[in-house]
């Protein structure tokens, strides 16, 4: 399973569940060197702004993404 498909599966989660996931994955990285860290950080990075390039996301501000989190944790 590629992580396309991660990700399609990832998003048919509840909340929580995603919330659990994403926990679990970020302990997960304690066991990486920074050198991986960094170099996982930049393969994100290169993602995001790919799909941002190609119109399959788009850019929200900070004050958004904080009204956002707000209202899935109320």
């Amino acid at each position: 399973m590629g992580i396309k498909e991660i990700e399609v599966e990832i998003q048919k989660l509840e909340l929580k569940e995603r919330a659990t996931l994403a926990k679990w994955i970020v302990e997960s990285l304690d066991n990486l060197s920074e050198a991986e860290v960094e170099a996982l950080w930049a393969e994100e990075a290169e993602r995001r702004l790919d799909e941002l390039e190609q119109g399959i996301a788009s850019e929200i501000s900070d004050k958004e993404v904080l009204r956002r989190a707000r209202a899935a944790i109320s």
